[in-house]
């Protein structure tokens, strides 16, 4: 009764249930995709009265009691008769790292495991390739019982990886291939008696094991600081017998930080790099915050005395830098600002970031940064890239990629631009002042441009005012979104006393006859941002789950079908559509994890969504590269924008500040004396 009780809970389809006054005040059915889908039968009482409490799903519960009776050491590693640690070179994998996805993986998890793969190419110098028949010695990623891995390369041949069921979350993936790359867990350190007291008599009799720790001849700190948010962390629970905490950290501010499965954390990385002797990212291409004097090797430039200024703040405006918002301020807190006050219409100024090189198969990028915009609704801001055909080309080609035009918002908003270089190319900022009074500009802050795809925003004003004055159950929307192929859906937010929870709903339109019904595995993902100005040092709260085509409701309706078959008929904005069946996380992050990372800044928090196809991994180890949706774009040319790049315009009639390069500055200077 007790196990059958569990497998219940932790079923895919054991939450659904009936909600009134859906949208429009109908009925609809929701179902909730917990992670953990399956316990096993000596799961400790205590185990499951924290599940129902705190509704700890991740930590606590996946490497304590669902890793119980596996024999294996320190919870998820598996030994081999050759072991050894950290050190020596002979256990180090070839890069890029050869993979194969057992048939037995569900595909919901052989997206989280691509997802997470995506992660240590962003943040690491370490790739992933699909297995050849080249490839004597590689990782066979499988379902098997519970999550596990061999320490380092030690398997000849095909090493076993373990994904077993509740184990298909980005942080506990990214965690196991850790170890596979040569990396036992933090708190196994040699120095960990500094950090962390170990209570043995909270261990459960038996697995007193799993808390051994490492001399120095077996393994090496690489020079990094303790780290209390490892992903290879133990949690504070961690093997508890129920007795209380059986890790106790010396800095009490950690106690509930370690044993986080969010992402790989900054020193994880650093380490990482380390081991492999590399430092360069596979998918990082550039990040700005403007601290710093050369401003990441940006050049500013405009036709006048007057362009893009590093500032403080600016007088009239309540605007100061995104970067340290909410923070004390270091003395080091800056931002580009263009004022559109008091000039004419059609002036302008260019900012461009230096150029860079597209480095992966695949010519997609991403441009993210926030932006304050308090100057006037017709005022511009033009993004541009600028693509060199060779090394002879000075000039480069300008395509515009996406255009700002819209009332003043007076706060920090997140904006994301796809982009499709495929060439060398730097990124253009042009500010134009449009008609009208202006009393501000446009402001720029925390820009990062990496060779992913850009996901779709949701960007919730004063949320953390609206959190602490809702009622328990209050439902916010999302805007209405299109994926890629053209299918369009709503994110749902609601807010509970201790946890939010985020659902996600197809909505009839534009293309719906031109789509595939019903629509099937197609990967849907939202991440609850971490808000860190670095994309690397980012550990954003991150879950998927995956349409099935052979789902069926209790109302005999398939849940993935074209919604104006099985949807229901409501106004959003001044628009009638139909909404389907919504599907999504009842426990996405308890409220109190909100304040662990830069979940809330300026009292904003940001969810964002992607819809990504997956089919084709039911027959291979990888996925297409993805489509750049390009925007149908007008605005004229900017005398100046037509010279060329700031570095080497010509600067007659122009004011230039190449900020990478004092001679150009002396240059124009002269030129313009003369």
């Amino acid at each position: 009764m007790f196990l059958s009780t569990i497998m219940f809970f932790f079923s895919p389809l054991s939450f659904s249930f009936l909600h009134t006054n859906f949208l429009i005040g109908t009925t609809e059915e929701w179902k909730d995709i917990p992670d953990i889908n399956k316990g096993k039968a000596n799961i400790l009482l205590v185990s499951l009265y924290l599940i129902f409490t705190n509704h700890y799903f991740y930590s606590y519960f996946m490497y304590s009691e669902l890793m119980l009776g596996l024999n294996l050491r320190e919870g998820d590693i598996m030994m081999h008769n050759q072991r050894s640690a950290i050190l020596g070179n002979q256990y180090r994998w070839n890069i890029p790292v050869p993979f194969e996805l057992s048939v037995n993986l569900s595909m919901n998890y052989k997206g989280v495991i691509l997802r997470a793969l995506e992660q240590f190419r962003l943040k690491s110098c370490i790739d992933f390739k699909s297995r050849t028949e080249d490839d004597i010695s590689y990782i066979s990623v499988e379902s098997r019982e519970g999550c596990w891995s061999y320490v380092g390369h030690i398997v000849a041949g095909a090493q076993t990886l373990s994904i077993g069921n509740g184990c298909g979350v980005k942080g506990i993936v990214e965690h196991e291939f850790l170890h596979a790359l040569g990396f036992w867990h933090e708190q196994s350190r040699y120095d960990r008696d500094d950090y962390v007291t170990i209570n043995f008599k909270n261990i459960i009799t038996g697995y007193a094991n799993n808390f051994d720790k490492y001399s120095e001849n077996l393994t090496t700190t690489q020079d990094t600081p303790y780290d209390y948010y490892s992903v290879m962390h133990y949690d504070k629970n961690a093997f508890s017998n129920g007795n209380g905490s059986t890790i106790i950290t010396k800095r009490s501010e950690f106690q509930d930080v370690i044993g986080q499965r969010l992402d790989m954390s900054e020193y994880d990385t650093i380490e990482l790099n380390k081991l492999y002797k590399c430092n360069s990212s596979i998918s990082f291409l550039d990040h700005c915050s403007f601290d710093d004097e050369s401003l990441c090797q940006m050049s500013v430039c405009s036709a006048a005395d007057y362009g893009w200024q590093r500032v403080e703040s600016v007088s009239g405006i309540s605007v100061t830098d995104h970067t340290y918002l909410g923070k004390e301020q270091n003395g080091t807190s800056f931002f580009m600002h263009f004022s559109t006050k008091g000039r004419n219409e059609g002036d302008a100024a260019r900012m461009e970031s230096m150029t860079m090189t597209p480095k992966r198969d695949c010519k997609v990028q991403c441009l993210q940064f926030y932006y304050y915009h308090s100057g006037n609704e017709s005022d511009q801001l033009n993004i541009w890239i600028r693509e060199y055909q060779n090394e002879a080309d000075n000039r480069g080609t300008l395509r515009l990629m996406d255009q700002i035009i819209e009332p003043p918002g007076n706060y920090w908003k997140l904006h994301h631009v796809p982009l499709n270089a495929n060439k060398t190319f730097q990124v253009v900022f042009e500010a134009r002042k449009g008609a009208g009074n202006s009393s501000g500009g446009f402001s720029l802050d925390d820009i990062n441009i990496s060779e992913t795809e850009c996901p779709h925003t949701w960007q919730i004003r004063d949320f953390e005012k609206v959190l602490n004055n809702s009622v328990s159950g209050t439902r916010m929307y999302s805007p209405l979104y299109y994926s890629s192929e053209g299918y369009r859906f709503q994110a749902l937010l609601i807010l509970y006393q201790n946890y939010l929870s985020v659902y996600v709903g197809l909505v009839s339109g534009a293309y719906d006859d031109q789509l595939q019904w019903p629509c099937q595995w197609r990967q849907i993902t939202f991440q609850i941002l971490d808000q860190n100005p670095h994309i690397q040092k980012r550990m954003s709260s991150e879950k998927s789950f995956t349409t099935d085509p052979a789902l069926v409701s209790s109302y005999g309706r398939n849940d993935w079908d074209n919604p104006r078959n099985n949807g229901t008929r409501v106004v959003i904005g001044n628009e009638t559509v139909y909404v389907g069946i919504f599907w999504g996380y009842q426990y996405a992050i308890m409220n109190e994890d909100l304040t662990k990372r830069e979940f809330i800044k300026g009292g904003d928090i940001i969810l964002l969504f992607t819809m990504q196809d997956i089919s084709g991994l039911r027959q291979k180890y990888s996925l297409p590269c993805p489509k750049v949706t390009l925007k149908n774009l007008k605005t004229s040319f900017d005398a100046a924008v037509k010279q060329g790049p700031c570095a080497t315009s010509d600067c007659l009639g122009i004011f230039c500040t190449s900020i990478t390069s004092s001679l150009i500055l002396l240059v124009c200077l002269r030129l313009l004396l003369n």
